[in-house]
């Protein structure tokens, strides 16, 4: 398993690329709207091209969360993710999505939650 990015929901996203290039130091990778969706994914990094994230999300009928609202999830690439969901469950975890292409568009995910509710997205990673 490989740590990918942890997502924060972000009410102005230009704003809040800003922050992170300019005063943090973190290099854009990529930005991908979902019209169906009606959000946006930012993605920055250390390395620029490389993992792990931070992945902004911009829901774009949304300009201001509360910060409890803010966290998303964290995520990690895994190189078979049925498999890996099936050994997560027989050792007791929690599968809450079961694994399959994300709602508009086609990465494989899945997600589990930890003991204390907070969601791990598990994304499907090309060989």
């Amino acid at each position: 398993m490989q740590y990918l990015h942890t997502m924060i929901r972000v009410g102005d996203l230009e704003k809040s690329i800003a922050f992170y290039t300019d005063i943090i130091g973190l290099k854009f990778h990529r930005k991908t709207d979902y019209p169906e969706g009606r959000f946006t994914l930012g993605f920055l990094g250390y390395g620029g091209d490389t993992e792990p994230f931070l992945e902004l999300t911009h829901n774009w009928d949304t300009s201001q969360y509360d910060v409890g609202e803010g966290y998303g999830h964290m995520a990690f690439g895994v190189e078979d993710i049925y498999a890996t969901c099936e050994k997560i469950e027989q050792a007791g975890g929690r599968v809450t999505r079961a694994p399959g292409p994300m709602k508009h568009g086609t990465t494989v995910i899945a997600f589990v939650e930890d003991p204390d509710s907070y969601k791990i997205e598990l994304i499907q990673r090309k060989n």
